[in-house]
Parts: structure tokens; C-alpha cells; sequence
């Protein structure tokens, strides 16, 4: 069954840095843009960044200049390196992956099983 798993995340100081990974179990021809998606309690979940399987990058205006995601399309994994966190970043990060876009929230096909990220102050 095609399906992603996400690792990593945990619970870090403002100013600090940690990093997440998600692979995708499945066929590599299923799925093009990766990424993630984050929510904080009373929220609504929110885009965080992309990857293409071309390497083009998206970012959420919030985490430029702080986070980084890259992909090693041959192993199906993507990875988000979350630096200079703030307490604002404390969420569940959820990874995303779809074999059209994961711009659209309501149609993206797989989800990570997210992955708490606590930013203190």
C-alpha cells in the first residue's frame, strides 16, 4: 500500500534547528511534488514548501531564509531542515506528496502521519 512516513521533528529552544524526513512507500513514478504542511493547536493546516521532482522549491513566506527542503528523488525521500526556529513553528507537520500538485490541500493523495515540532521560548 502506497503510503509516506515521516521522521524526525522533537522539541528544540528559539534560535535552534531540526529536520525532518519523509519517504514515500510506494512506486517512484506515483507521486511528483513533495512536501509538507503544518498545523498548531486551533489552527488551520497551512503549506510550509515543495519540491518537484525537478528540484523546483516553494516555500511559505513564513519559513524563507529558515527552512530548507530538498528530495533524493531515487530513494523517494524528502527532507525539510528547519533553522533559527521560533516559537511560532510549533506545530504538526504533516508531509504531502501527490502525483499532480500538492498546492490544493483538498486533493492532495498521500499524507504523512505528522510529527510534532515544539519551539520554546
Amino acid at each position: 500500500q502506497d503510503q509516506l512516513e515521516e521522521s524526525g521533528g522533537g522539541l528544540v529552544r528559539a534560535g535552534g534547528s531540526l529536520s525532518l524526513s519523509c519517504v514515500f512507500h510506494g512506486s517512484v513514478f506515483s507521486i511528483r511534488p513533495m512536501g509538507w504542511y503544518r498545523q498548531a493547536p486551533g489552527k488551520q493546516r497551512e503549506f510550509v514548501a515543495s519540491i518537484t521532482r525537478a528540484g523546483i522549491r516553494d516555500y511559505a513566506d513564513s519559513v524563507k531564509g529558515r527552512f530548507t527542503i530538498s528530495r533524493d528523488s531515487a530513494k523517494n525521500t524528502a527532507y525539510l531542515q528547519m533553522n533559527n526556529l521560533k516559537p511560532e513553528d510549533t506545530a504538526v507537520y504533516y508531509c504531502a506528496a501527490d502525483r499532480n500538485s500538492i498546492a490544493d490541500i483538498r486533493s492532495i493523495s498521500y499524507w504523512g502521519q505528522g510529527t510534532q515540532v515544539t519551539v520554546s521560548s
